[in-house]
C-alpha cells in the first residue's frame, strides 16, 4: 500500500470511530443505559456498511474517498445548512435517548424494522450513487474536469443523494423508537430544500450542460413530487 492509501485509510478510519464513538455518546447516557436495542442496530445499521464502503472506495476509487472526507464547505448558505443538519442530528439523538429512558413513544418491532428495512433501501442507493458519480463531494463545488451525470438513478431524479440521504435521516429516529425525534429531524426536509436549491444555482452557472439536463430531467428529489 502506498503512503497515500495509507493516509488516505487512516483518515476514513478515524472518522468512522470518532462519529460512532460521537453517536454513542449521544445515545446512551441520554437513555441512561446501555441497554438500548434500538441503539445498537443502528449503530450496526450505519457503520458496518460504511466501513465496507470505506474498503471498496478505498480500493476501487480512492479519489473519490478523499472527496468524500473533505468537508471545508466554502460557501457561504452551505456552512449554514450544514450547520444546522449537525444541529438538528445531535438534538435528535438526545431526544432519543431521553424518550427510551422515560417512555413516551411506542413503536413496534414491525415499525422498527420496516425503518431499518428503508434505511438500508436509502444506504444502497447512496452506494449507487457513489458508483454512478466519481464527482460527489461533501462541499457544494465545481471542478474543472467535472461533466455532467444523466444516467441511472441521475436519469430519475437530479439529486439521488439527497434523495438516499432523506429516507436514511428520517427512519433513524424510527429505529431509535422514538416519534420526538422523528419530530426533530422532520426539520432536515427544508434544510436539504435550501441545501439543494443553492447547489443548482452554483451547477447552472459554472457546469457546463447542466441547464440542458435540468431541462431533461425535471425531478429534483422525488419522481413525480418535487
Amino acid at each position: 500500500m502506498t503512503e497515500s492509501r495509507k493516509s488516505l485509510m487512516l483518515a476514513a478510519l478515524a472518522k468512522c470511530v470518532m462519529g460512532l464513538v460521537f453517536m454513542a455518546l449521544l445515545l446512551f447516557p441520554a437513555a441512561g443505559t446501555m441497554d438500548y436495542r434500538g441503539g445498537w442496530l443502528l449503530l450496526g445499521l450505519l457503520f458496518i456498511p460504511m466501513i465496507v464502503m470505506g474498503i471498496v472506495l478505498l480500493i476501487k476509487s480512492p479519489e473519490l474517498l478523499r472527496r468524500r472526507l473533505d468537508s471545508k464547505e466554502k460557501r457561504s448558505n452551505q456552512r449554514g445548512v450544514i450547520g444546522m443538519s449537525g444541529l438538528i442530528f445531535i438534538v435528535g439523538f438526545v431526544v432519543a435517548g431521553i424518550d427510551y429512558r422515560y417512555g413516551w413513544s411506542h413503536i413496534g418491532d414491525i415499525g422498527v424494522y420496516s425503518a431499518a428495512l428503508l434505511f438500508l433501501v436509502g444506504y444502497a442507493l447512496y452506494g449507487e450513487v457513489l458508483r454512478e458519480n466519481v464527482w460527489l463531494s461533501r462541499t457544494v463545488k465545481v471542478e474543472s474536469e467535472q461533466e455532467v451525470i444523466s444516467t441511472g438513478l441521475y436519469g430519475i431524479v437530479r439529486h439521488p443523494m439527497y434523495t438516499a440521504t432523506l429516507l436514511m435521516f428520517l427512519s433513524m429516529p424510527v429505529i431509535l423508537g422514538s416519534l420526538w425525534s422523528l419530530a426533530v429531524f422532520m426539520i432536515y426536509i427544508p434544510i436539504i430544500v435550501v441545501r439543494l436549491l443553492d447547489e443548482e444555482q452554483l451547477l447552472r452557472k459554472e457546469l457546463k450542460g447542466y441547464d440542458e439536463y435540468c431541462q431533461k430531467v425535471r425531478w429534483r428529489l422525488l419522481p413525480y413530487l418535487w
